[in-house]
């Protein structure tokens, strides 16, 4: 199976399925001599585990992350960094009576076919345990990141189904169970993810990921776009149907004069950019939502067929997420991590000698200072200031 590898100069492979023995993936390019240690990782898989809450999946799992190698006297060494986490609560026989019959909107049914041959125990590849190497691999982008160019990457959940949760403050969100930074919202997120566990039914969510501290340039002006790398890093984690960078889909109904993100000497006006332009980094927040579909294994009866082709009624039981997106926050932010860390490599090695005279604009602005940079140089605008050209 190919397809399991992300990353040019920070390379990251994936290993595994959801009742094996064991998980686990192989980081190659850390640069060396960076602190590391298990304790170091365990921080970010805690985070993501689950049967943290009654809201997940109740398997329980302790996601202890072992370091096989490239890590000496508490040190990278530059070689392949090994991670293992065992898997130590599977309960494959709740499956069993799905092996001849395909989940709807599960992968199944294509896994079937594709290969002829598929692991019904979870999942197997295609589960979301998949998910816990990929937050350990950018638990160690994300500590470089810091160390080297002090960027921070954070997120929070901004909609659960049909609720929309407002960003407050940061410091929330690690408070809660749904990485909410409204702490105002949670008795109602509580509520409704108890009246739909009870339903057998599952729901969907919007996460957003906003990474500080992003130096300007990263990213590739073509095929390798910095917002296309980390859309294509984003679609790949299990369930998410869709990607925003920015202003995303709102930009459609924006005009170019509200888009368009103003420059001064004191910094951006705004960010519907998400941070990036023309593929590369601007200095400003990078900003990323992305779309996480309803859970698709429920145990309400759903029409499907069997590998006969007959037709089938299908029903989930088992230790399912009622919202997988519930966790998929710290999943989202790894997956940034790594995209972030592979193109701040691949930028010092081929534009570390670049200077440049132009000095380089804050990503944000003093609130003062953009209120006058708005009254001494916003143009006046017409309703047609070129009637030639139009």
């Amino acid at each position: 199976m190919s397809g399991n590898t992300l990353g040019k100069l920070f390379c990251v492979t994936s290993f595994g399925e959801s009742h094996g023995p064991a998980i686990g993936c192989v980081v190659d390019g850390c640069p060396p001599g960076m602190e590391l240690s298990a304790e170091h990782i365990q921080q970010d898989l805690d985070r993501r585990k689950p049967g943290t809450s009654r809201h997940v999946t109740q398997r329980r799992e302790s996601d202890t992350v072992e370091i096989l190698s490239g890590v000496f006297e508490g040190k990278t060494t530059g070689t392949p960094i090994a991670l293992l986490i065992r898997n130590e609560d599977q309960r494959s026989k709740d499956y069993s009576k799905i092996m001849d019959t395909f989940r709807p909107g599960h992968a199944d049914y294509v896994y079937w076919q594709k290969y002829g041959i598929r692991d019904y125990r979870g999942g197997g590849r295609a589960s979301a345990r998949e998910t816990a190497v990929r937050v350990a691999a950018g638990a160690i982008a994300r500590k470089w990141l810091y160390t080297r160019y002090g960027t921070v990457i954070r997120g929070f959940m901004a909609q659960l189904g049909p609720l929309e949760i407002p960003f407050k403050r940061w410091d929330e969100v690690g408070q809660n169970p749904f990485f909410a930074a409204d702490p105002d919202r949670v008795p109602s997120l509580e509520e409704f993810m108890d009246k739909l566990r009870k339903s057998g039914d599952s729901v969907g969510a919007k996460i957003c990921v906003v990474a500080e501290g992003v130096p300007v340039g990263w990213g590739e002006p073509v095929y390798d776009r910095l917002d296309a790398e980390i859309a294509y890093a984003m679609m790949s984690i299990n369930a998410v149907k869709g990607v925003e960078i920015g202003a995303g889909f709102a930009s459609v109904a924006q005009r170019g004069t509200e888009h368009s993100d103003e420059i001064t000497p004191g910094g951006f006006l705004s960010n519907n950019s998400g941070g990036i332009v023309g593929g590369i980094s601007t200095g400003q927040e990078i900003v990323v939502n992305i779309a996480v579909k309803p859970t698709s294994s429920i145990r309400l009866g759903r029409r499907s067929v069997d590998k006969a082709g007959n037709p089938a009624l299908v029903e989930t039981h088992g230790r399912h997420d009622p919202c997988v997106g519930i966790r998929a926050t710290p999943i989202a932010e790894a997956m940034l991590a790594l995209v972030l860390m592979d193109h701040a490599l691949r930028h010092r090695a081929q534009n570390a000698d670049v200077t440049c005279e132009t000095p380089k604009i804050p990503g944000k602005i003093d609130l003062e200072e953009a209120s006058a940079a708005n009254a001494e140089l916003r143009p006046e605008l017409t309703e047609n200031p070129d009637p030639e050209e139009a």
